[in-house]
C-alpha cells in the first residue's frame, strides 16, 4: 500500500508539473500574442483627424473651419476620391476672412483634407454674392453645373506653390498644380454666399470632374443646416 502511494504521490506531483508547465507556456504564449498585436496596431498609420475647434462658433448658421473638416473628413472620403486604400495623412479647418472695399470682413471658412493621391478642401463665403453668372469670373472653361438642385459652377484653377529659403531669405510663390473646383449656392434661391470644393492631385494631372462631382454631391449634403437653407 505505501509504495502504491508513493507512485501515486509521485504521478501526481509530475502532473501538477506538467500542468504548471503547460500554463506558463499558454501564458507566455499570450503574453507573445498580445505584445504582437499591440506593436502591429502601433506600426499601422492612423487617420489623421480634425483638430478641436479652438475659436468661439459664430452666432447663426453660419459655418465654422472646424464644421467644414468635420463634414470633409468623413471615413469613406478615400474611397470617394477612387483611392480606398489611402489614409487621410492631414486634416485641418481655419477661419480666415478678407476685407471688402466698404470695410466690411468677409468669413471665409476653410477645411482641407490630404491624401497621397489627391488634396480636398472645402470652402465657404459669406460675401452675400449669388453664384448665378459668376461662370463669367471664373476662367473661360467655367461653365454652370446644379448640384443638389442648387445653382454651381465648375471651373479650373490653380493651387500656389511656396518654397522656403534656407538662408532666411523671402519665400519665393508661384503657380502649383492644377486643381479642379466646384462652387455652389448656399441655398437653392441663390440668395448671396457660397460653399466650394477644391481638388489637385499630387502628381500634377488634372482631377476628373466626376471625383470631384462625387465627392461635392456626398459631402456638402452632409453640413449643419444644409437641408433648411432651401
Amino acid at each position: 500500500m505505501e509504495e502504491n502511494a508513493a507512485h501515486i504521490e509521485s504521478a501526481s506531483a509530475w502532473g501538477q508539473a506538467l500542468a504548471a508547465v503547460a500554463l506558463v507556456g499558454a501564458l507566455s504564449g499570450g503574453f507573445w500574442w498580445l505584445a504582437k498585436t499591440s506593436a502591429a496596431e502601433e506600426s499601422e498609420p492612423k487617420p489623421a483627424t480634425c483638430s478641436a475647434e479652438e475659436t468661439p462658433a459664430p452666432k447663426g448658421k453660419r459655418l465654422t473651419g472646424a464644421r467644414l473638416c468635420e463634414a470633409l473628413n468623413r471615413p469613406d472620403l478615400a474611397a470617394l476620391l477612387g483611392t480606398p486604400t489611402e489614409i487621410a495623412k492631414t486634416a485641418s479647418g481655419s477661419d480666415g476672412s478678407f476685407g471688402s472695399r466698404g470695410g466690411k470682413k468677409i468669413a471665409t471658412p476653410q477645411a482641407q483634407v490630404e491624401f497621397e493621391t489627391y488634396t480636398v478642401t472645402l470652402s465657404a463665403t459669406y460675401d452675400g454674392l449669388p453664384v448665378t453668372g459668376s461662370e463669367a469670373l471664373l476662367g473661360s472653361d467655367a461653365r454652370p453645373q446644379k448640384v443638389l438642385g442648387r445653382p454651381g459652377v465648375l471651373y479650373s484653377t490653380r493651387t500656389i506653390s511656396i518654397s522656403f529659403r534656407l538662408d532666411g531669405g523671402d519665400a519665393d510663390s508661384g503657380p502649383g498644380v492644377p486643381a479642379r473646383a466646384l462652387t455652389v449656392a448656399q441655398d437653392a434661391k441663390d440668395r448671396g454666399g457660397s460653399v466650394d470644393v477644391t481638388l489637385w492631385r499630387a502628381d500634377g494631372a488634372v482631377p476628373d470632374d466626376a471625383v470631384l462631382l462625387r465627392v461635392a454631391e456626398r459631402v456638402l449634403q452632409t453640413l449643419p443646416g444644409w437641408t433648411s437653407r432651401d
